[in-house]
């Protein structure tokens, strides 16, 4: 199972983020995200790599969660 994180000490709150996944991520008044915590589905997969790659400080992280891994 695959989830995202945001390292918030690299995060600069840009947004580009959410426009690019709004079904996992939101951003906070002051424009930073908050990340869904669920695992994200085989479904929404590309979306988050593209979110992730397309963050200006690499701070969207996709964790593969399964056992031993």
């Amino acid at each position: 199972m695959t989830r995202m994180v945001v390292n918030p000490i690299t995060c600069a709150g840009h947004g580009i983020c959410a426009e690019l996944f709004p079904e996992w991520i939101q951003l906070d008044d002051w424009g930073y995200p908050i990340i869904d915590p669920r695992p994200i589905p085989k479904e929404f997969a590309a979306h988050a790599k593209r979110a992730m790659a397309a963050c200006p400080t690499l701070a969207l992280i996709l964790r593969d969660e399964r056992a031993g891994g």
